[in-house]
């Protein structure tokens, strides 16, 4: 009991967290552009994993040869296949993509609705499943109908229009429903951690050129970033990611994407709290909406339940 309890608490943090980092990444966007950010933040994001995956390997060889489970050249070996690789190189391509878009929107949009459309990705990736001959549960053509309404009160205008930065964080989010069906297919063949290191560290040399050519810096406005840069880098890929690990071992799946999906909520109230967003009633309510969507498509099946 105990365990499940702190895996749902850290599971509750990484959401705070996550949903904070809308935050920084758009306070960031005051001083580098979205590339540049993109860069660094993966960057430091590859850096800080570094650490985690010496440690969590040297505890289990460890483990593993005083209990004779494995020689040492087979533990070895375990992590060194094309799978993880390939994983990795896919994951960052598409990360790359993802959070460019993000990023970018960012600049035309609050961080506050940046959330609640990101999270739209629970949805999206059993819509997705579809293309992959995986069944779609009925109840969740509801949560689309429902997601679609909140989207349109949180971002249509009175003219029938939709802002620039809503269009590219809906684009964001399915690619981002994308990525979570990459990880679904290589998490069972490679160390998670370590494949998330790696699509860091490909996301970073991705951004490296965009930035260099599209964009201007100096290490003045470096400096002036550090701390969202810091943070995001930090706190959101190293930290909050290895929670979000160690947190799912001692959670069920389908709670912990129901805990995982508050970071919409966080991020809207970090939004309002710490950079004095303004949301009105029309798009308070299309939150609430696409909050209900996203609870909705977390319940679970007839046979799940049996």
């Amino acid at each position: 009991m105990f365990r499940k309890f702190r895996g749902e608490m850290m599971l509750i943090l990484t959401a705070i967290i996550w949903g904070s980092a809308f935050v920084a990444q758009r306070a960031g966007i005051k001083y580098l552009g979205p590339f540049t950010f993109n860069g660094i933040r993966s960057f430091i994001g590859f850096l800080v994993l570094i650490p985690v995956i010496l440690i969590i390997d040297y505890r289990n060889r460890k483990k593993n040869i005083s209990e004779g489970i494995l020689p040492q050249a087979e533990i070895d070996k375990k992590y060194e296949s094309k799978s993880l690789v390939l994983g990795g190189l896919l994951c960052g391509i598409v990360l790359f993509a993802a959070s460019s878009l993000q990023q970018v929107a960012l600049v035309y949009t609050t961080a506050g609705k940046a959330g609640f459309i990101t999270a739209l990705y629970i949805v999206i990736v059993p819509i997705l499943g579809l293309f992959m001959y995986k069944k779609v549960r009925a109840i969740l053509w509801l949560s689309v109908a429902l997601a679609v309404f909140g989207l349109y009160l949180l971002c249509i205008k009175e003219s029938f229009t939709m802002g620039k930065g809503d269009i590219l964080v809906i684009i964001s989010a399915f690619v981002y429903a994308i990525h979570i069906l990459v990880i679904d297919h290589f998490s069972q063949k490679v160390d998670c951690i370590k494949m998330s290191c790696l699509q860091f560290l490909i996301c970073g040399i991705f951004s490296l050129p965009l930035m260099m050519v599209m964009e201007t810096f100096t290490w003045q406005d470096i400096l002036r970033s550090s701390i969202p840069i810091l943070y995001t880098g930090v706190i959101s890929c190293g930290v909050a990611y290895t929670l979000q690990m160690v947190g799912q071992k001692y959670t069920e799946p389908t709670v912990a994407s129901l805990i995982l999906s508050l970071e919409a909520v966080f991020a809207l109230i970090a939004g309002i709290l710490i950079l004095n967003e303004h949301i009105s009633q029309r798009e308070i309510i299309g939150c609430i909406i696409m909050f209900a969507a996203i609870l909705i498509a977390q319940l679970p099946s007839k046979e799940e339940i049996s």
